[in-house]
């Protein structure tokens, strides 16, 4: 543990919120998770629970470990329950909620907690203009599932105090992460590179070149984990268009960046991936 952080507190109690209270609470931190959905905050606890439950079956987790881990996690009803020495939010990837939602726990902690953002692609700078502490706006930007993947990008936007960028270094890595300093910039480095992974996927899938199960059967037998339509329905179609779209947009609309038409209608259809039952693929069954 980082000795000035006790308390983390999640805004966002979805896939990525969940999987960020999980690996706060197996480090010993005390996490309050908030959502603006109440259903959504219900469902997530009993997530975690399950989450934890696999882990334990696994072998990679005691159930002495798992009750500890799970006694340290708290539901807030409001979002003034967020008081706590570091805030991470976990929100949809709109630069306006954002910056609304942080203004807002900037106040609620009195300008004393460390807000961090786990923006994908959105500049830290922008996202910290708005708050009058700026200084202590940082990026912590983990990846799906959090509470298992290992890299943690930490972004200092223009005003983040060095001293913030160092406490959030030793944060990611009392979490078990790798952390990897970046500097202000879209997409940071993993999803500016990935851009291509999932964009000229699309752009195969768009020119009728073969269709996305034979992609994604290439790609693995090629050395991928998962093909890019597997890992698109994983991490929500809408969230990672969402993120092509802010780094299309702060390259000034390079068309290397391009969001794919193909993904725009299935969010329109409401295909979002493996949270809607379909999207490349139908999970239904």
């Amino acid at each position: 543990m980082v000795n000035n952080i006790k308390t983390v507190g999640i805004a966002g109690a979805g896939t990525m919120g969940q999987g960020i209270a999980i690996s706060c609470a197996l480090a010993g931190y005390n996490t309050i998770i908030f959502d603006v959905n109440t259903a959504l905050r219900a469902k997530a606890i009993q997530q975690i629970q399950d989450s934890l439950d696999q882990s334990v079956a696994k072998g990679k987790l005691t159930q002495e470990a798992r009750q500890e881990a799970f006694n340290r996690i708290l539901i807030a009803n409001h979002l003034q329950g967020l008081k706590a020495d570091l805030v991470i939010e976990a929100v949809v990837e709109k630069l306006e909620v954002k910056r609304s939602l942080l203004a807002d726990l900037e106040k609620i902690n009195l300008g004393k907690a460390i807000l961090a953002t786990n923006t994908s692609s959105i500049s830290i700078t922008q996202i910290a203009s708005v708050m009058q502490h700026p200084s202590q706006c940082v990026g912590l930007h983990f990846f799906n599932p959090a509470h298992l993947m290992k890299l943690v990008e930490v972004i200092s936007g223009v005003q983040t105090a060095s001293e913030v960028v160092l406490q959030m270094k030793e944060f990611s890595v009392s979490l078990g992460k790798v952390a990897v300093e970046v500097k202000d910039s879209p997409g940071f480095i993993v999803n500016r590179v990935a851009r291509h992974f999932y964009v000229e996927s699309l752009k195969v899938l768009e020119d009728e070149i073969a269709d996305h199960q034979a992609i994604d059967r290439l790609m693995k037998s090629a050395g991928f984990k998962m093909g890019p339509f597997e890992l698109m329905d994983l991490i929500g179609i809408d969230v990672n268009y969402a993120v092509t779209t802010s780094v299309y947009e702060g390259f000034n609309k390079a068309l290397k960046f391009k969001p794919s038409e193909i993904q725009h209608e299935k969010i329109i259809a409401g295909h979002l991936g493996r949270k809607t039952n379909k999207g490349f693929y139908d999970y239904s069954k």
